[in-house]
């Protein structure tokens, strides 16, 4: 969907974009199908293991449904949802018998289309899923399984799209967003189409107290630290970090290191690493 500009009339709304939610059909989620998120602020055990979250308006979880195990029930879309948790939409959809169930909308995906979950044939549209030895060469899909039966997991995020490439023996050879070309087992489901709201990561959140609704704390740079909070910090005034190469908050390398284990099990599945890495 489109990003509006605000036009400002005060310094917090200066720079400052929002999403255009005109696909939107429904402000009222299904109270079936959400639960509480409880927050815990990026703590473990009352510790910080994540940095840098706490807060954030409260929201509920929708429960969508990356498996869509109801095979061969069509559903009928009830409605195109806007979801706290991520950048694309959800859709509502009715199933046949009854059921109700959020999934991940496609782009291009409306209300009173069917959608189907099938292990043989469907049609090959936007939003039906298939296992890929049953989707043509070429096209896009998203909400990938990495194991059969597991649900999707790859091509979840706002504009996503995943290209299959070819298919060899057993395996399906996808080029990942990232530019990663990786082999899946042809039996994992995908659905068809791009994911949603592909515009999302042109807004410009303006000003902290949106990244503060949104659980995000501020970033503080090590080098305007102490040097006991950072190894960059202390000197007088701006200068530099003052070593060869950059370090973390625990003294380690920051910048252009392998931070992927060599022993991985997918190494093996993975054809060729996104641009500029390596095995």
């Amino acid at each position: 969907m489109p990003i509006k500009k605000i036009r400002p009339n005060h310094s917090g709304s200066r720079n400052l974009s929002v999403q255009s939610f005109a696909d939107v059909t429904s402000t009222e989620p299904e109270k079936s199908l959400i639960s509480f998120r409880k927050s815990n602020a990026g703590r473990s055990l009352g510790k910080i293991t994540v940095r840098h979250q706490g807060g954030g308006a409260r929201r509920y979880l929708r429960e969508v449904d990356f498996k869509r195990t109801r095979f061969d029930i069509p559903a009928t879309v009830a409605t195109i949802e806007y979801d706290p948790n991520r950048g694309a939409r959800i859709a509502l959809i009715n199933y046949k018998d009854g059921v109700k169930s959020y999934i991940l909308a496609p782009e291009g995906l409306k209300v009173g289309d069917i959608v189907v979950s099938s292990m043989n044939e469907a049609e090959i549209s936007v939003g039906n899923r298939l296992p890929l030895s049953k989707i043509p060469l070429g096209a896009l899909v998203h909400s990938v399984e990495l194991a059969p039966g597991k649900g999707g997991q790859l091509g979840h995020g706002a504009g996503s799209r995943i290209e299959f490439m070819a298919l060899e023996d057993e395996w399906a050879a996808l080029k990942l967003p990232s530019g990663e070309v990786r082999r899946v087992p042809q039996s994992c489901m995908a659905t068809i189409g791009t994911v949603s709201n592909p515009d999302w990561h042109l807004v410009r959140w303006g000003k902290a107290g949106r990244m503060r609704h949104r659980g995000i704390k501020p970033t503080v740079r090590g080098k305007v630290m102490n040097p006991v909070d950072h190894p960059h910090g202390g000197g007088e005034g701006k200068h530099p970090i003052g070593m060869k190469y950059a370090k973390t908050k625990w003294g380690k390398h920051a910048l252009g290191v392998k931070t992927r284990k060599g022993h991985l099990s997918s190494n093996k599945l993975i054809i060729s690493r996104r641009k500029g890495k390596t095995l």
